[in-house]
């Protein structure tokens, strides 16, 4: 299998950057194609691809992590923490919601309680990759079942 396609397992190697042109993040990966492994607009955007293929990818906030949610940033009274719990501004936490398990960041703290925001830190920015493939395979049928990754076989 030497193409992008659903149910392969491509490696790649990548270079995140936002519009300022800051490293966000860099590294090799391997992940299951067509299973929601990464973001939408860089999954859509290696289709087709194959080994060699190298591309440099914008991805929108939309097909990234979302637009900046102001709903995400909410004040929570100082109780809602476990008592004698050290908040400072920067903190992260996870709590149980409706919708799941969600990540906040301590905004601010203040009398009234802490400022949490829940969107994702790469919210409402644009990203860009600078995206190489090395390696293609056929995912296995438990890979496929499970919709990841098991091991690397490169």
């Amino acid at each position: 299998m030497s193409i992008v396609t659903k149910n392969t397992v491509v490696s790649i190697s990548y270079k995140l950057t936002n519009d300022a042109g800051e490293n966000i993040d860099s590294g090799d990966l391997d992940y299951l194609h067509g299973h929601h492994n990464i973001i939408p607009g860089l999954e859509n955007e290696l289709t087709g691809l194959t080994i060699g293929d190298s591309k440099v990818i914008r991805v929108s906030p939309a097909d990234g992590y979302g637009e900046y949610d102001e709903s995400l940033v909410q004040l929570v009274p100082r109780e809602a923490f476990p008592p004698g719990q050290k908040v400072e501004v920067g903190m992260h936490f996870q709590s149980r919601t409706e919708d799941g398990i969600m990540s906040f960041v301590v905004l601010e703290t203040r009398e009234d309680g802490i400022v949490l925001d829940g969107n994702h830190p790469l919210a409402g920015q644009h990203l860009n990759f600078a995206v190489a493939i090395k390696h293609i395979r056929e995912a296995s049928a438990e890979e496929i079942s499970h919709g990841h990754v098991h091991q690397q076989h490169h």
